[in-house]
């Protein structure tokens, strides 16, 4: 396999994995509450008959009983008949006039004409739910049995074996594939730089990235409320297996989906749920994938054939993206019934706040779409910001992403880029001049020297023959002659190295032709002669004493001793 074209396919399964995780997400949710949800379709006024946690039809109110008193009374006449060992008959009569169902020759209930859809008779009605509740009764019976018992033991094992094997699934999936996708839409796309500089700014050692707590705890939300869905979803499972636990199932089933579906939020004229706001994040994550998987695409397969440069299918890229996610929003807005006027009052008054607290990023917002609009400065341009040297990774809508000539990462701000002189060595023309200072003894044969840096210059392969390289005598230093070799080249970001291997050549080929590199020196000449010293009768006084010294310690007396002194000059 190609070596360029694994991350690629990697990445596109990465995303497609990501969006069938979605889609099988809401999939289940939605079928695990499908016969939940369809009791919200029923009048709000009725009640539904449960046998052993089972929904088997529901009661309306009538004459002067409720519909939670009906289907209480119901609900307690079926537990006490499938308590009993005799099998229950029901039979439906009539009594006045009025259909009636029968268990055990014991009134269960009556048919009113509150409980018949339209279009149907109250007998009709009546014959459907008894053959309801004979088929109920006939498996709340059958579930009773030690053979069911030991069958529904087994498939609780291997629920709760199939739930661990999906856990482990997803959870090296998640970061195999989806935890990376994910990372994609923060970080800039490795196929934003060449072949060359991606395999220069991987890193020998493959250490891992610095890690974000911010974003590390974001994303470990998505597994763990998946764990924590699953293993809900296989405990719910398994307590439906039983009929003495399924009531328990029942009752926890319909807490969970009050508690998602009842009105939570109140926008407008319309009350959003829990369920709704999590299906409108999930529509979200939805398009920001999408988004960034056409862009790709589009990138990939139609920018690429048109010849553009990397830094303008950079600069369409990200107009293309903005656009998709901006409609998209715009859409999804509209399917779930959000008011936009709404959110634009609302966008307004928080626009002052936004304005003061958030103006360095409003400013970095904005300098990013002069940057996209005006490319002074593009995807792979090598350029010089303050201290700092390197090629442009990534121009994101805050800051932009140079990686410097020593493989390191920088976030600098998209202000800085107007604010600031920025040096641009790939604008326009790629094409810059390399100034190498060179120093030489005095003394030596200039001509020789000049040939020598044209020479060393020449037989570089990265200097260009045209502009021709040119030597140039800057003048008379303290200790050498200096001059100035000036190269050009179309790699502007390998001018280090180019300056390096000059160098390099051009101190072989002097010390080959026997021409000094002088180093600072300085002459130092003491000049003879005399030094005329006065001194005090005082201090004449004392050295006289100090030379007369010793005689009187009891060495021998000389007759020189005693002739007076003659004074110093």
């Amino acid at each position: 396999m190609n070596r360029h074209a694994s991350p690629w396919s990697i990445r596109w399964i990465s995303r497609y994995f990501m969006l069938g995780l979605v889609s099988l997400g809401v999939s289940l949710v939605l079928g695990m509450s499908s016969g939940a949800i369809a009791q919200l379709d029923a009048p709000p006024e009725s009640k539904p008959i449960v046998l052993d946690g089972r929904v088997l039809f529901q009661v309306n109110s009538s004459g002067g009983f409720s519909a939670a008193y009906r289907a209480q009374t119901i609900n307690r006449k079926l537990e006490v008949a499938i308590s009993l060992n005799s099998y229950p008959e029901i039979e439906v009569g009539e009594r006045t006039k009025t259909p009636t169902i029968m268990l055990n020759e014991q009134h269960l209930m009556t048919v009113t004409g509150a409980d018949v859809p339209p279009g149907r008779s109250a007998h009709e009605q009546a014959l459907e739910w008894r053959a309801t509740l004979e088929t109920a009764l006939d498996q709340a019976r059958s579930e009773r049995s030690l053979s069911y018992l030991r069958w529904a033991a087994l498939l609780s094992v291997i629920i709760l074996g199939f739930t661990a094997a999906i856990q482990w699934g997803l959870q090296y999936c998640w970061r195999r594939y989806a935890q990376p996708a994910l990372l994609s839409q923060f970080l800039p796309d490795p196929e934003d730089r060449d072949d060359d500089e991606a395999d220069q700014s991987k890193p020998e050692d493959n250490s891992p990235p610095p890690p974000n707590r911010l974003l590390d705890a974001l994303l470990s939300l998505p597994p763990l409320t998946a764990r924590l869905g699953l293993w809900t979803a296989s405990l719910l499972s398994i307590t439906r297996l039983f009929p003495w636990t399924r009531q328990w199932s029942y009752v926890v089933s319909q807490s969970l989906l009050s508690a998602f579906t009842s009105p939570a939020i109140d926008l407008g004229r319309n009350d959003y749920s829990i369920f709704d706001m999590l299906l409108l994040l999930t529509s979200v994550t939805v398009l920001f994938i999408l988004s960034k998987t056409v862009t790709d695409l589009f990138r990939a397969r139609v920018l690429v054939v048109t010849g553009v440069n990397r830094g303008a299918q950079a600069t369409i890229a990200i107009i293309v993206r903005y656009s998709l996610v901006f409609f998209g929003s715009l859409a999804l807005m509209q399917i779930w019934g959000i008011d936009i006027s709404s959110l634009a009052i609302l966008a307004s008054s928080l626009g002052i706040g936004i304005g003061f607290g958030l103006q360095d990023i409003a400013k970095n917002f904005g300098s990013g779409l002069v940057l996209v609009f005006e490319r002074p400065i593009q995807v792979g341009d090598f350029v010089e910001v303050g201290a700092f040297q390197g090629t442009i990774e990534h121009i994101g809508a805050r800051s932009t992403l140079i990686r410097t000539l020593d493989q390191v990462s920088i976030i600098v701000p998209n202000s800085r880029f107007l604010e600031n002189e920025v040096i641009n060595w790939s604008l326009g023309n790629p094409v810059s001049r390399i100034r190498v200072p060179v120093g030489v003894a005095y003394g030596s044969d200039i001509e020789i020297v000049r040939d020598v840096f044209l020479q060393a210059a020449r037989s570089h392969p990265v200097v260009l023959t045209t502009p021709p390289p040119q030597v140039f005598f800057k003048g008379f230093g303290e200790s050498s002659l200096n001059f100035e070799v000036m190269v050009w080249t179309a790699e502007p970001s390998q001018q280090i190295r180019l300056k390096s291997d000059l160098y390099f050549a051009i101190e072989a080929l002097l010390r080959e032709h026997q021409v000094e590199i002088p180093f600072p020196q300085r002459d130092l000449h003491v000049r003879s002669g005399q030094l005329p010293i006065t001194l005090t009768p005082q201090m004449e006084q004392w050295i006289q004493q100090l030379v007369t010294a010793p005689s009187s310690n009891g060495h021998a007396h000389h007759p020189e001793s005693d002739r007076p002194s003659e004074p110093l000059t």
